[in-house]
């Protein structure tokens, strides 16, 4: 990378806990980061109402104190990295989807203080996965698991930009790279046989091997680009939302892309993506719109 990273904070426990990780991240990506704040309209008052100018005032302090306690807290975690603050006025999914415009990655927690504490995911980041120009890392957790990048493919065009962030990351962690292709006799696709004649269906064993051969398809090239990436192909047979949230029981960060080859043209945000942002065990990075520049790092330990 060599723009900036966004961290979005609110001030809650789980704001903060992405402010710790977005700080580590640009350490290692050797990237600016700037932490925002969306200084929304209070929810009980009308939309046509005036504020008197000391409440204004009020709210805007309160506002700043909460970004410059997260300033403080990422200048703490990561001492080397340059961090800004910004308050800006809005709602936060407008606020930071309008930041993922020119950022290379926005950071959020998977809920904020106007959430249910019991919710498994909050609508700012769900809303922001789904809208997002950049890619959308959420963080459940203070501290990155140990464990690999876990990067869930299924073949489409829209996953290469996921490829490549993930392989960034790995790079940057400087840990392995499970690719995990999961595929069902109903989501695989049916070319018709060579001959009419013959049933419209592969033989035995046709089918995995395709499968097999998609997910190098898939990989192919990652090697020349990132050579001191350690990779692990995983081909699972069966539906691909539970086999990536059960890999994510291990991972570091699960990669998922916005939307796959089974999922509908219109749609924002594919149903994979979804189960795995509200059900997976580790930080979860949503990734559509343009891929992030690619970094090099050592040889993995």
């Amino acid at each position: 990378m060599s723009g900036f990273m966004v961290v979005g904070t609110d001030g809650s426990a789980p704001s903060l806990d992405a402010v710790a990780w977005a700080a580590r991240e640009a350490e290692l990506r050797k990237t600016a980061l700037r932490v925002v704040h969306a200084l929304a309209r209070p929810g009980h008052l009308p939309l046509d109402s005036v504020l008197p100018r000391a409440v204004r005032e009020h709210f805007r302090r309160e506002a700043d104190a909460v970004v410059d306690e997260a300033v403080l807290m990422a200048r703490t975690t990561a001492p080397g990295i340059e961090v800004s603050g910004l308050v800006r006025p809005g709602e936060p999914l407008t606020v930071l989807t309008a930041e993922s415009r020119s950022a290379d990655l926005i950071v959020v927690g998977h809920r904020g203080l106007s959430e249910f504490a019991g919710t498994l995911l909050g609508s700012t980041a769900g809303g922001l996965a789904a809208h997002a120009r950049c890619p959308v890392l959420v963080v459940r957790e203070p501290e990155a698991p140990v464990g690999p990048v876990v990067l869930g493919l299924d073949g489409s065009p829209a996953g290469t930009a996921a490829v490549r962030f993930a392989f960034e990351e790995a790079a940057a962690q400087r840990v392995r790279l499970v690719a995990l292709h999961a595929w069902t006799a109903w989501n695989a696709p049916l070319p018709p046989p060579a001959d009419a004649s013959e049933p419209y269906a592969y033989g035995p064993g046709v089918l995995a091997a395709e499968e097999e051969r998609l997910l190098a398809e898939s990989l192919a090239g990652t090697g020349d680009t990132y050579p001191d990436v350690k990779v692990e192909r995983r081909t699972v047979h069966g539906p691909a939302r539970p086999a990536l949230i059960e890999a994510s029981r291990t991972a570091r960060l699960t990669v998922v892309g916005s939307r796959g080859r089974g999922g509908f043209t219109g749609l924002l945000l594919g149903s994979v993506s979804q189960a795995v942002l509200h059900h997976a065990h580790s930080p979860v990075a949503v990734v559509r719109g343009r891929p992030s520049r690619h970094v090099r790092a050592e040889r993995p330990e």
